[in-house]
């Protein structure tokens, strides 16, 4: 956590709507590189909605505040320049696209990505050999990484499919939408495992999650309460363990302290 780096990603006072309802209110978060930041809260205090707005997908209305991303206006990006810019979002529901292989997918990601670098592609021997090295890297098994993306996938071998996609695609920041539903405990370990892999002093990630389990083996920098729209308490990952003392009730006092 060198405070002395350019933050790579700003949330200042972050409104935003969707339809007639305000989800956000006035959200505020920094984020460094070499971090880990946790955000928990109940269901409908605007997790996925912060995901979704920084990931730029449709439906979701931005009334008010400022996002930079390695100092640049992320809200004036398209999505898929968020994504070349190096934002990356696990979803919580992976999709499934059939009749598109994984590494046709990802060998398409990879040449967009050199392009918006302006970097020549990697040829085709290379870029075997890198893929390769990801499946080892992550522990993926081989038989997942040449089939379709996602096509029949069980729920936790999509999330470790999104942890090789990351793997591959190196992004500066990853926001993980609560990567830990649904997975038994040996999916769990498996994907904290490959978070873990990929966390270094120039990336951050985000996960946002429901529960404290995740973070048994994934150990935050920061922990961060959502409520009513808004960050509403911060601190280390003993918050978390306090979180699953208290439920999520105690949070209705803490709505001034962000």
């Amino acid at each position: 956590m060198t405070k002395n780096k350019q933050p790579l990603l700003e949330i200042k006072d972050l409104h935003v709507k969707v339809g007639d309802k305000e989800i956000l209110k006035g959200l505020n978060l920094t984020v460094y590189p070499g971090e880990i930041h946790a955000i928990m809260g109940p269901n409908g205090s605007g997790k996925s909605t912060l995901a979704y707005v920084l990931a730029g997908r449709d439906g979701y209305e931005v009334t008010q505040g400022q996002v930079l991303f390695k100092g640049k206006d992320l809200l004036d990006m398209d999505p898929n320049e968020r994504a070349l810019a190096g934002l990356f979002l696990g979803f919580q529901y992976p999709v499934e696209i059939p009749g598109v292989s994984m590494i046709n997918f990802m060998k398409a990601a990879l040449e967009a990505k050199a392009e918006y670098e302006g970097k020549k592609p990697m040829k085709p021997g290379e870029f075997l050999k890198y893929y390769r090295e990801k499946i080892k890297e992550i522990g993926l098994p081989e038989k997942l990484a040449n089939r379709n993306v996602n096509e029949n996938f069980s729920g936790g071998e999509k999330k470790r499919n999104e942890i090789f996609q990351m793997a591959l695609l190196q992004p500066d920041l990853a926001i993980l939408d609560e990567t830990d539903s649904g997975l038994d405990i040996d999916a769990l370990k498996a994907v904290a495992e490959g978070v873990k892999k990929l966390h270094n002093e120039n990336n951050a990630q985000i996960l946002i999650t429901h529960y404290q389990r995740l973070l048994d083996f994934v150990q935050p920098d920061y922990v961060h309460v959502m409520y009513d729209g808004r960050i509403v308490k911060s601190g280390d990952k003993n918050l978390a363990l306090e979180l699953e003392k208290k439920g999520y009730q105690w949070l209705e006092e803490q709505k001034t302290e962000a």
